[in-house]
């Protein structure tokens, strides 16, 4: 195939994902894994698993960040260019649509009916992915036991990142017990690190800046970026509260990157110019860490030592998943209606295997809209 043919793909993969990619990180890392791994091809599971762990080491949005990570392994840099902007794009696009009739008209659509079945069948979905992976990252019983011990520590509140790079070197340690020869070189992930000092100024420059800072340290899932963004935002005063949880709630219930509620919130500070600058400000850090990250992780897997640090990763970014599926289905799961439809999504995703899971989280948006009602 050519590199045009593959460029071409790689694009309408990533359109159709950005576009149908409802419920966050873990749902969309699923989605890849079916659209890319089991029906495509462009690479194993095993790969696929270790490009997961390499992206939870670095900063920024991870489903965003492994687009760029399969862009690049089908279509090298270009691809890595191309999925990112098809993947980014939907979101942008519908996330400013509705900062503008926001902006104009002072309040969201009423979406609640349509949103009550979207993450009980994510968690079924995702569930379903984490059976798929986990048969191929649980290799040896000591994996098995970090990963328990992963889910117990993130249940418990503690930091994703020492959680990973804990469980890495603890892997590591491992490897080294078992052969006291080996050497090792470590290769740690980089942080851009940019001043604290910005200027309260809702200039389309400041406003680049501000969220250029923010996606190049921020670490963890969606809700810890509205953190940041409280402290970086709201208390200085440059948005209000009111529009931080309506941008939260838009980063909810639209498809694609929860970080195109930034969109959301730089529309409301300056405009369409505004959301250009936030959007560009949050995502650039990522297309930079992965494309220097990409080619290091086929080196890291190719060294013994590495090999196992990514292992552990593996099964630590797993339990990450666990994790986060326990903290959706606590508010996600309160009633019959919710475990029915967590429970209809996890069976359909395992007994149909080729069955897009868009169809799945589509089916229980309409029976969570028709449950709603009764």
């Amino acid at each position: 195939m050519s590199e045009k043919s593959k460029l071409a793909e790689v694009a309408r993969v990533f359109l159709k994902l950005g576009f149908i990619g409802f419920g966050g990180p873990a749902v969309h890392i699923a989605i890849m894994e079916e659209e890319i791994v089991r029906k495509r091809q462009w690479l194993s599971h095993e790969h696929f698993l270790d490009l997961i762990g390499a992206t939870n080491l670095i900063p920024g949005p991870n489903s965003t960040e492994m687009a760029l990570h399969c862009g690049h392994e089908r279509a090298g840099w270009k691809g890595l260019l191309v999925a990112g902007a098809c993947f980014i794009l939907p979101a942008v696009i519908i996330t400013g649509l509705l900062a503008w009739a926001y902006q104009r008209y002072g309040t969201l659509p009423q979406v609640a009916p349509f949103i009550y079945g979207i993450k009980p069948a994510i968690i079924g979905v995702v569930i379903s992915l984490m059976i798929t992976l986990g048969k191929k990252a649980l290799k040896n019983i000591e994996l098995g036991l970090i990963g328990v011990i992963c889910v117990i520590l993130a249940l418990y509140g503690v930091n994703e990142i020492y959680i990973l790079f804990g469980a890495g070197f603890l892997g590591i340690l491992i490897y080294l017990a078992k052969n006291k020869a080996a050497s090792i070189n470590f290769i740690l992930p980089l942080s851009l690190l940019l001043s604290e000092d910005i200027k309260i100024s809702p200039s389309q420059s400041k406003i680049f800046w501000i969220f250029l800072k923010v996606g190049s340290i921020l670490y963890g899932s969606g809700y810890v970026l509205f953190a940041f963004l409280n402290t970086e935002l709201v208390k200085p005063g440059m948005i209000t509260h009111q529009v931080l949880i309506d941008a939260i709630a838009v980063g909810q219930f639209t498809p694609g990157p929860v970080f195109s509620s930034a969109t959301f919130i730089g529309w409301q500070m300056d405009g369409i110019k505004g959301a250009v600058a936030a959007t560009a400000g949050i995502f650039l850090p990522s297309f930079v860490f992965v494309a220097f990250l990409n080619p290091l992780v086929r080196k890291l897997r190719s060294s013994k030592a590495m090999s196992a640090f990514l292992d552990t990763v593996n099964v630590a970014s797993i339990a990450l998943i666990l994790a986060v599926c326990v903290d959706m289905g606590r508010s996600a799961i309160t009633d019959w209606k919710t475990i029915l439809i967590a429970t209809a999504g996890l069976l359909v995703s395992l007994v149909f295997k080729k069955l897009n899971s868009a169809i799945v989280v589509l089916g229980g948006s309409l029976l969570g809209y028709f449950l709603w009602l009764v």
